[in-house]
């Protein structure tokens, strides 16, 4: 298995623009970036997809996000309002197989849409989805 680029940057043996860290979370730069400003936030320790990681880490990586975002409001970049964005698996568009939540600054005509062909379900299909996911939670 080739080395995460996440455990490289996280661990300092790969270069970023790191613009926080802590013991539990870096953020950095994107290097392909949706607008200017567009961060990344990692837990330090590998978990490829949302299932992986320990509920204290995402409660961290959220943490920080959050934290970034105020920051960008105030950094004098263009930022309107901010996306959080997090691919959970390939379907989902992850690229990078370790959680990594996005932070994009956004303003009006930035380009960035996120579009889909929205439904309509009536409230018994709603019902029997709602009970196909209370299924899937672990009992307590």
């Amino acid at each position: 298995m080739a080395a995460c680029v996440f455990c490289e940057i996280a661990a300092g043996r790969a270069e970023a623009s790191v613009v926080h860290a802590d013991d539990a979370a870096v953020a950095f730069m994107d290097l392909c970036p949706v607008t200017p400003g567009h961060l990344l936030v990692v837990p330090r320790g590998h978990a490829a997809g949302l299932g992986d990681l320990a509920a204290d880490a995402g409660a961290h990586v959220w943490t920080v996000a959050q934290r970034l975002a105020g920051a960008l409001r105030r950094s004098g970049l263009r930022c309107d309002g901010v996306n959080l964005l997090l691919a959970d698996g390939e379907a989902a568009g992850q690229e990078v197989f370790h959680v990594h939540l996005h932070v994009i600054p956004r303003f009006g005509g930035d380009g960035f849409r996120i579009g889909a062909d929205f439904g309509r379900p009536d409230r018994a299909e709603l019902d029997r989805t709602a009970a196909a996911v209370r299924a899937g939670l672990p009992r307590a």
